[in-house]
């Protein structure tokens, strides 16, 4: 896609933020209630729409209750964002049944990741919108300053154009420049060959994931490859892999899929690691579908505003 995707309006203190699970279902009803009240201490309203409480099921409700709150939500002209309450599994099974029209005629900021990334993806190649990959209502309140801040920064319109984040590894050097896109690994490999997928060829890729085995993080990153998504990008963010083990573990985990990337990933884009986007405490939000460069030199990322419309 060359066409410049659009920022939808930026929110107001005092304005409202749609709560909905397009997925699964609340596990820790004290983590919702923590980020509810984090919500509103931000200075916003929130409306929650369908079903939000805990359920022995993996879905928070019925396809059809899932998309007609999240239509709800979305027609309602008091509500200017919709923050989804989880992730866990169920995106994928929505997807077909929004009504794109609407989307596309009430542009909204739609926040999330995880299993969210599905949604993420569709709102950016279906509907021409930048989306916010970024803490939900139930890790809001895990997030840390630096997340927190960012979600809100660029929901009131505030973009740090000089993203500098401690703890980036440079794995390969250089300068890469493209449209942001990514999410969840797992979920960004579900959406292959699906009319959901985004155009990879000259993007930026962020990616991460939680509770994978090397093996099966090592079976995805080559599907990704022998598919051809690695080839035409513009640079590579490697964001948090853990399995939800201990840390030594995870860091011999993490230091694992380094390792196989630079095995797979095509010489001629920069790779960094150790991103601050993930399932852990460090979730920085990222404007999906914005233009960004990554530069080696000081590992900054730059948010190019002028390759986005802003309602």
């Amino acid at each position: 896609m060359t066409e410049r995707l659009l920022v939808p309006p930026r929110l107001r203190r005092g304005d409202t933020i749609g709560l909905f699970c397009p997925a699964g279902p609340v596990r820790d009803i004290r983590r919702l209630h923590a980020g509810i009240k984090l919500i509103k201490e931000q200075g916003f309203e929130v409306k929650l729409c369908g079903a939000h409480g805990p359920s022995s099921g993996y879905l928070a409700d019925s396809d059809e209750q899932r998309v007609a709150g999240l239509h709800r939500l979305w027609h309602d002209e008091e509500v200017k964002a919709l923050l989804a309450i989880r992730g866990g599994y169920g995106c994928l099974r929505i997807v077909a049944r929004l009504d794109w029209d609407l989307l596309r005629r009430h542009p909204k900021f739609l926040i999330g990741f995880s299993d969210v990334t599905v949604l993420l993806s569709a709102l950016g190649q279906q509907a021409g919108l930048v989306t916010l990959h970024g803490p939900m209502v139930t890790t809001l309140s895990d997030s840390g300053e630096e997340g927190i801040h960012s979600l809100f920064g660029l929901l009131t319109g505030r973009f740090e154009e000089h993203l500098r984040c401690q703890g980036v590894e440079i794995l390969r050097e250089g300068m890469g420049q493209g449209r942001l896109i990514g999410g969840n690994l797992t979920t960004l490999v579900h959406l292959l060959g699906t009319p959901w997928e985004s155009s990879w060829d000259g993007c930026v890729l962020v990616i991460e994931d939680t509770g994978e085995s090397m093996y099966r993080i090592d079976r995805m990153l080559t599907q990704l490859a022998l598919a051809g998504r690695l080839e035409g990008l513009a640079g590579l963010l490697l964001g948090e892999f853990d399995g939800g083990g201990d840390t030594t573990a995870d860091l011999r985990l993490q230091e694992a899929v380094w390792s196989r990337v630079l095995e797979l990933a095509p010489a001629g884009y920069p790779v960094w690691a150790g991103f601050p986007v993930g399932h852990g405490k460090r979730n920085l939000a990222l404007p999906l579908g914005m233009e960004v460069v990554m530069d080696s030199s000081n590992a900054s990322l730059h948010l190019l505003t002028g390759s986005v419309v802003f309602g």
